[in-house]
């Protein structure tokens, strides 16, 4: 017992340990997350040309990218508590492998269905953002976590916007096996970075691994998700679509019945009630929606032909190049939105980052006319996701345990993903119903584009108007008092102290 400690007391725990290179760690996190975010979005220049590369049809290749979308949005809530429980470090470097694997896969075959079970390992990587901004909520000491993290979580925005550039110009001067194995090669420089400078978390929640409340929670994501992102093919009405919304909705509540009952549940539903921690997830997918709203259009509506009336006729690369401006401003605003959140708290940077991207599509509706304009409308709203990417993680730490920050960060994660399929189901929907003929083929009107902007900018505004009644700041002690607290298995910042099952691995 500390000498001068009252009887009885608990002995204060030590101080965790901190990791000699912060910067190192933090860049190699980062450089892993801009990795696994690259990712998603690298087959996107090459849908078009998959059916005579492969012989595929255009709705199996569609499935490059809704594979990665459903095993991303599975594997990050999952690999999440897997790292809360046994390891962060590890599952991180589980995840990379599997990446590299899936890499390899997509290299070495031209075979549909391999290419298929490739992404579907690629995007089983998603994981690697939650798992390192929990890393880093466990290893740097507290004045450089805010930043870290804004960081960390802007990666998702980063890599998506540099990935499609990048893949379009390796494409058009490179056989298109090479984005593969490029990609493979960048995650083995990613496992051997993080065994250099990347130590493994003390950190461990108690309990055993919800083996029935992941499969239920597998289920109920599969069903859900294929609905949306294939509802436009099957068709809305269609017995599948219908079918699989139902049983997604069924199972959901037969596995949030059992969640609340289990001792060590996959997802704590009550942590996830929480005013703090339920409307930051609903902010999350609606700010997803809104982001990938600005990808979609942008690539899209420069590539239409002239004879629209709108279109610029641009090549894939100068499509993925507008973005590229947007992927700059997300690295240098994320210190930006972690020195706003450190100084007015998360709640306001949230609000500000919504309120942008709402000005951006603003800006996008009424001035879609010109390269330059589009750019500069796109780049707005790519510095409003960056800033509301870097604010989400800081207002689910501040809400959750210690021991369950994988986890609670997979599924914030997760709602983006959700968010973004949502909005992958609107944009295609409308793009393929608001049409006319022009220059002997049918091509989306310049409404369709405006209409999907308005959808988009109306997102952002719900996502500033769920923001604004987040609570507002606890009374909490310092970050580090936090942290002592979170070491003693106690949490405070939802108010109370309530026990947790968080140890500290020697």
């Amino acid at each position: 017992m500390t000498e001068g400690a009252a009887p009885g007391a608990i002995p204060e725990p030590p101080e965790p340990p901190e990791t000699h290179h912060p910067r190192a760690l933090v860049a190699v996190l980062a450089f892993c997350g801009v990795v696994v975010a690259l990712m998603q979005t690298l087959v996107v220049p090459l849908l078009p040309h998959i059916p005579e590369l492969t012989g595929a049809t255009p709705a199996t290749a569609g499935w490059l990218v809704t594979i990665t979308l459903l095993t991303g949005a599975i594997c990050t809530p999952v690999l999440g508590r897997v790292g809360d429980m046994y390891g962060k470090r590890r599952v991180l470097l589980i995840s990379l492998g599997v990446l590299v694997l899936g890499s390899v896969l997509c290299a070495v075959s031209s075979q549909i269905g391999v290419l298929i079970a490739g992404r579907a390992l690629q995007g089983a990587a998603l994981a690697v953002v939650p798992l390192g901004i929990s890393i880093m909520r466990d290893e740097l000491p507290p004045v450089r976590i805010l930043s870290s993290v804004a960081l960390m979580s802007s990666t998702l925005g980063i890599g998506a916007a540099v990935g499609l550039p990048v893949a379009a110009l390796v494409i058009e001067h490179f056989n298109w096996h090479t984005m593969f194995w490029v990609s493979g090669a960048l995650g083995v420089l990613d496992i051997v970075l993080v065994l250099s400078w990347v130590p493994e978390s003390p950190l461990r929640s108690r309990g055993r691994f919800d083996v029935l409340g992941t499969l239920g929670l597998t289920c109920a994501l599969v069903a859900l998700l294929l609905a949306v992102t294939q509802g436009a093919d099957w068709g809305w009405m269609s017995v599948r679509t219908v079918g699989l919304l139902v049983a997604g909705v069924v199972i959901s509540l037969f596995w949030g019945a059992y969640e609340l009952r289990t001792v060590s549940p996959m997802v704590d539903l009550r942590v996830s009630a929480r005013p703090a921690v339920l409307l930051t997830n609903i902010a999350a997918l609606l700010i997803g929606f809104a982001f990938y709203a600005n990808s979609l259009a942008t690539a899209q509506m420069v590539q239409e032909p002239r004879s629209t009336g709108y279109g610029l006729g641009a090549s894939i690369v100068v499509s993925g190049l507008c973005l590229l401006p947007g992927g700059l401003s997300m690295v240098a605003l994320s210190p930006v939105s972690a020195r706003i959140s450190a100084k007015h708290g998360p709640k306001v940077t949230l609000a500000l980052a919504s309120a942008l991207m709402a000005v951006g599509y603003a800006v996008r509706f009424f001035t879609s006319h010109e390269l330059w304009m589009i750019i500069g409308g796109a780049t707005v709203v790519a510095a409003g996701t960056a800033i509301g990417y870097s604010a989400l993680p800081a207002l689910v730490m501040r809400a959750v345990p210690a021991g369950e920050t994988g986890a609670a960060n997979g599924l914030n994660t997760l709602m983006r993903s959700v968010g973004q399929a949502f909005c992958s189901a609107a944009v295609a929907a409308v793009l393929a119903n608001v049409t006319f003929r022009a220059g002997g083929r049918t091509a989306p009107t310049l409404h369709a584009y405006l209409l999907v902007f308005l959808i988009a900018g109306g997102a952002a505004l719900l996502a500033l108007a769920v923001t604004l009644c987040l609570p507002g700041r606890p009374a909490e002690p310092s970050e580090r008092a936090g942290r002592r607290a979170v070491g003693a298995g106690t949490e405070t910042a939802g108010g109370g102290a309530v026990v947790t099952g968080t140890v500290r691995k020697p």
